[in-house]
């Protein structure tokens, strides 16, 4: 497998120094007891974690976890926390340089991609202790080659997020299908507001859009499959996608190239009707507004695919190729797969749902009930496009190129073509 490429790592800077520029460096401690022997060794000393959790409110819930861990276990949790989008574009280079001990991550292809190559350590000792409160599809969604290299800590879908006293008082309802999706956008717009939110200033949130559409016209394996590089970009039913998106895209807020998801979702509040998010969508409200916000699934487009799928990506954590705590390491791991980290972290981070089996639920608000519902039932669930592909043709070819039609959507052809000739030099 080739190595992975990013936008930043085409500078051609060393590994090392790339890290270090971001903060992403490791800094173990050296006079922990622990040395990485693993086993039955105990934990204590420190342990590091590099953790993307760099807005205000994950940042907060993961350390109100971390807090317990070491109340309990006497071991020192030293968090690295780094911008969420420069650490996902150097991942490769930190985790080639000198990483933390313990890192966040995602599950599915992303994960297997690292593990793969090395560069994350084997935790099946650890999915000993705790696989009994996981289900088959978080196990595995944790698993390459039958070892385990993941921890589950949470998961949210992505739905179309509104604010329910906006819609009382217009009298919009919930469309099941894109012909009444479409009929809806235009009585929003008929009102003088914007149907749909939309910021794509990192590149990143345009995929969910995608996948959403791909998987409702052409169906979950096809998307899986395209996701694999087994189907053609420049195919018949990929050109269908972005027809439709085409269509869709005179109801998002114009300028989204210049605004992120956090400031589309301020929108909400302002002159947008809906937004097409995941649940973390409800860390931009709080008190009244967040309890004033509901969803709905993705409408339907092509009814042999119904809504079957859904978008739900699986957020947790990962071991590093050579920690220098491993036992400590794993200690905390253990940890975050238990019920109680999860409930603490939920707690103060309301707006995702727990992995683990055990995990209290009855003091869910609407939003993480009505999660659950979605998830549980669906028939498909996909992790999202950057995580279901190869990072290296997310980052250099899908990010650019859906930019690109966002910017000038009447080239779908010419656009398909560029896409489907990257992929052949990369999926070889």
């Amino acid at each position: 497998m080739s190595d992975l490429l990013t936008r930043r790592s085409m500078l051609r800077t060393s590994a090392l120094g790339v890290a270090a520029m971001y903060g992403l460096a490791g800094c173990g401690d050296d006079d922990s007891p622990s040395s990485g022997g693993g086993g039955g060794e105990k934990a204590s000393g420190t342990v590091t974690f590099g953790s993307n959790a760099s807005d205000p409110v994950p940042k907060a819930a993961l350390q109100s976890a971390f807090d317990k861990f070491e109340s309990s276990s006497g071991v020192k949790v030293d968090v690295n926390t780094v911008d969420h989008n420069t650490f996902q574009e150097q991942i490769n280079n930190y985790l080639q340089g000198t990483p933390d001990d313990v890192f966040t991550w995602f599950a599915g292809y992303r994960m297997q991609f690292f593990a793969q190559k090395g560069l994350a350590s084997d935790i099946s000792d650890v999915w000993e202790k705790i696989g009994d409160n996981f289900s088959p599809a978080f196990k595995d969604a944790s698993t390459l080659d039958g070892k385990q290299y993941f921890v589950p800590f949470y998961n949210y879908p992505w739905a179309i997020f509104y604010k329910k006293s906006v819609w009382e008082k217009n009298g919009w309802e919930p469309a099941a299908n894109l012909d009444d999706f479409k009929a809806l956008c235009d009585k929003i717009k008929a009102k003088g507001m914007t149907p749909i939110a939309f910021g794509d200033k990192d590149g990143w949130p345009a995929m969910g859009t995608f996948d959403y559409i791909n998987m409702r016209t052409n169906g979950y394996d096809f998307h899986k499959s395209l996701m694999a590089g087994e189907e053609a970009w420049d195919g018949p039913e990929v050109k269908q996608v972005f027809s439709t998106w085409a269509e869709l895209l005179p109801y998002h807020a114009e300028g989204s190239l210049g605004r992120t998801w956090q400031d589309a979702a301020q929108t909400l509040n302002k002159d947008s009707a809906m937004y097409l998010l995941g649940s973390f969508v409800g860390q931009q409200f709080e008190g009244k507004a967040l309890d004033d916000i509901d969803f709905f699934p993705f409408p339907e487009i092509n009814s042999e695919h119904g809504q079957d799928a859904v978008e739900a990506p699986i957020d947790g954590f990962m071991l590093s190729k050579d920690p220098k705590n491993e036992a400590a390491g794993k200690a905390l791991l253990e940890y975050l797969g238990g019920a109680e980290a999860q409930e603490t972290y939920l707690a103060n981070d309301p707006n995702n749902v727990a992995t683990n089996s055990e995990a209290d639920t009855s003091k869910y608000n609407a939003i993480q009930k009505k999660s659950n519902e979605l998830i549980s039932g669906a028939k498909q669930i996909s992790q999202f496009l950057d995580r279901d592909t190869r990072p290296d043709f997310a980052s250099t070819v899908m990010i650019p190129a859906l930019q690109q039609f966002i910017k000038t959507p009447d080239d779908i052809d010419g656009l398909t073509k560029n896409i489907e000739q990257q992929k052949k030099t990369i999926f070889v």
